[in-house]
Formats: structure tokens, C-alpha cells, sequence
């Protein structure tokens, strides 16, 4: 069994002061007491109010800006950096002051941190050496996972013979030789190419369907929390912002930073009015008035929102070219085969279009004079303040 649960957790590191020496337990070890790391001086707050269960098996992708504790967070799953505040259970068991090597977890680095000195198989099998395994079943083990991750023909080769997708696939390798409950991954794909990124991601997607492992992933990379993802996590400032599936937090960004974080090109933002009338809501944007979806309406109407000021949003891939709707002037066009990535000037702000080049094979140009509009269905209605969703509470 995998299971995770994360309770309140929170890190501080301090401004100052001496550092807090740790003692652990063995994992068989009964607590004593209730035991987490307090600290009291004044200090930067990498994760704050962290709160998840993951379930066996889950593939949980933890995606945000760089500095906002998602590295942080993994490190204290991982045991590598005290928890400050809160509890880290795994199957139910209390792991804060359990050492990293008991806690039955595998971590794949940003760096591979292979050995260079060693063979391939040496590197994968050298978690294995440490547990005193017998050398026909580490043989067997390190075969089955070289096997698994396409790395067999360079068993004998060292680190340095190989490419950075070879050495991923073998830093991989190393961490699940033993078949850990927890495989913790810390940006294992950002210091691959393009081309390499996109097959390393088909490639741990057919790793999980083959090993009986939870998957905690730290990126920031969208691409790969809504491909890789069950569920993700969003982060800022050491905050969650949102967990949810994928197509969840898409469809539904609960707020302003979700919406612009998740999707490419970025949505659409633009400072607007909701209009109830008649029972009726519709957003209004320049000229065009536009009456929300069935769905919009019901849970607008169960939450009372009440006509006012909002942000509007929508995504690019979501506006339509039409004769009638809101005039724009395109500044900037971007081919990118089966569609057009148009920016264009409304009112002076920036908007982004994509057109489907089928339907739309002309060539846009600079200066260009072009409508469009969107349906009631695809907007998106946040909070000017608070900036929250106004659908959802």
C-alpha cells in the first residue's frame, strides 16, 4: 500500500538562529509522543496549511512557479527536510520522525545524481547492495527494471557514455529496483530537450501502469501535470490553490491565478460586468452582450450572486471569428500548423485567438480588421477582489 496523508504541514526556515538537530526512530518504533519540529523564530515560510490525502497507486503532479515550496514540500515527504508544523502519514502511520531510509520511499532528482564511477547496473543496483541482498535476485531485479525502462543494452556503459534521457531512465531505474510504496519525483524531465521531454513522459506513463507505486511529481511544467497527472496540485506562495483531475481544474479554475496558470496559450482577462436581469445573467464585454449557459445560471443563481463588476476570462481556443461581435486589430500572427495564434488589440488590451487553419486557411496580416465573439457556455466569472470563481464557493 501507498496511502499519503498530509495534515496541515507547514516549513519555516528561520532568519537566524541554530539549527535543529533531528533524531529519528525506527519505523517499527512506537512515538513516544507526538513529536514535529517547532519553530518559533521569525522566518520565511516555504509551505504553509498543506493539506492532501494521495491514494495507493494515485499519480499526484504538484505544479507551480518556481519558489512557491512544491520542491520543498517533496523533501519533507522524502525526509530530507524537517516538517515545521503538521503530520506526514503513510498507511496510516505517523513518518515525522521516522528516518528517510524507513519510510519506504524513492526519490528520482532534477540532476539524475547518478554515480559516475559505476556501470549502469552498478547504479541500479546499488540501493539493493545496501540492503545485503543475494546477488542472483539483485541480478534478477536490476534486469527486470532495465528491462522495464529500455536501458538493457547499456548495463555495462557508465553514466557519461549515455544521454540525458538514458541517464533519466536509469536514475529511475535505481529508484524503483526495490519497489518502493512512494516514488517521489523532483522535475526529473526539465533538463531534457523538447523532443526527449515528450517521450520521457509517454515513458513514465507506461511506468506507472507497470509498477505497483504512488506517484507524488513535482513540475512547472503544465504540459506535464495535465498529461501525467490523476490529480493535481496547484501551488503559490507555499499555498494549495486548487486540487483537482485535470479536465478539473481546466474546465473550473477556482481562481484568477488557476485560470492563467493552467492552459497555453493563457486565457483571456479582461475587467467586465455581470449583469442580472429578468432572472437572467449575461456578461458584457465592449459591444457584445452575451447570456450564460443553462449551467452558469443555476449556480450562479444557487450562490445569490448579484450584478456587479468581475473579471471575465476565456480561453483562446474558446473565441470565434465572425462578421458580427468585437472588433480587433491583429498586431501579431503565429503559425503553428493546423492553427493560427492571433494577437490582436482590443481597446488596447491584448487578446489571443487561436484559429483552426482549416476552416480559416487565409493568412492573417498585421493591421488586419477582424470580429469575433464566444458562447454563454466557455466564460469564466471571477471575483474582483477576491479574484475567486463566482460559480463555486
Amino acid at each position: 500500500m501507498g496511502n499519503v496523508v498530509i495534515k496541515d504541514m507547514k516549513k519555516v526556515f528561520p532568519h537566524s538562529g541554530k539549527k535543529i538537530k533531528k533524531t529519528f526512530r525506527k519505523k517499527n518504533e512506537a512515538p513516544e509522543q507526538k513529536r514535529t519540529v517547532k519553530i518559533t523564530e521569525e522566518g520565511v515560510i516555504a509551505v504553509e496549511n498543506f493539506n492532501i490525502e494521495i491514494e495507493d497507486r494515485e499519480f499526484i503532479v504538484i505544479v507551480g512557479p518556481s519558489g512557491c515550496g512544491k520542491s520543498t514540500l517533496l523533501r519533507m515527504v522524502a525526509g530530507l527536510e524537517d516538517i515545521t508544523e503538521g503530520e506526514l502519514y503513510i498507511d496510516g502511520e505517523l513518518m515525522n520522525d521516522v528516518a528517510p531510509r524507513d519510510r519506504d520511499i524513492a526519490m528520482v532528482f532534477q540532476n539524475y545524481a547518478l554515480y559516475p564511477h559505476m556501470t549502469v547496473y552498478d547504479n541500479i543496483a546499488f540501493p539493493l547492495k545496501n540492503q545485503k541482498m543475494p546477488k542472483d535476485e539483485i541480478d534478477k531485479k536490476v534486469r527486470e527494471a532495465a528491462e522495464i525502462l529500455d536501458v538493457t543494452q547499456y548495463l555495462q556503459r557508465k553514466p557519461k557514455a549515455l544521454s540525458g534521457g538514458q541517464r533519466q531512465r536509469v536514475a529511475i531505474g535505481r529508484a524503483i529496483v526495490r519497489q518502493p510504496k512512494i516514488l517521489l519525483m523532483d522535475e526529473p524531465l526539465s533538463n531534457l530537450d523538447a523532443k526527449l521531454r515528450n517521450q520521457m513522459r509517454a515513458e513514465i506513463i507506461k511506468l506507472r501502469q507497470r509498477i505497483d507505486t504512488t506517484f507524488i511529481y513535482v513540475t512547472h511544467d503544465q504540459t506535464e501535470a495535465m498529461t501525467l497527472g490523476d490529480r493535481i496540485v496547484i501551488m503559490k506562495d507555499g499555498e494549495i490553490y486548487q486540487i483537482g483531475t485535470p479536465q478539473e481544474v481546466f474546465d473550473h479554475p477556482s481562481n484568477l491565478f488557476v485560470a492563467g496558470f493552467i492552459g497555453m496559450p493563457r486565457m483571456n482577462i479582461v475587467e467586465t460586468e455581470l449583469i442580472l436581469k429578468d432572472n437572467k445573467y449575461s456578461v458584457v464585454s465592449e459591444d457584445l452582450t452575451v447570456e450564460l449557459s443553462a449551467d452558469k445560471q443555476k449556480r450562479l443563481a444557487d450562490l445569490d450572486v448579484a450584478s456587479q463588476k468581475i473579471m471575465l476570462g476565456v480561453r483562446p481556443e474558446h473565441i470565434e471569428l465572425s462578421d458580427k461581435g468585437i472588433p480587433a486589430i491583429v498586431e501579431v500572427s503565429e503559425m503553428m500548423g493546423s492553427e493560427v495564434h492571433l494577437h490582436v488589440n482590443v481597446s488596447g488590451r491584448e487578446v489571443i485567438i487561436i484559429v483552426d487553419t482549416l476552416n480559416h486557411p487565409n493568412k492573417f496580416k498585421t493591421g488586419d480588421e477582424i470580429r469575433f465573439t464566444f458562447g454563454g457556455n466557455v466564460v469564466h466569472i471571477f471575483d474582483l477582489k477576491t479574484t475567486k470563481n463566482l460559480e463555486f464557493k
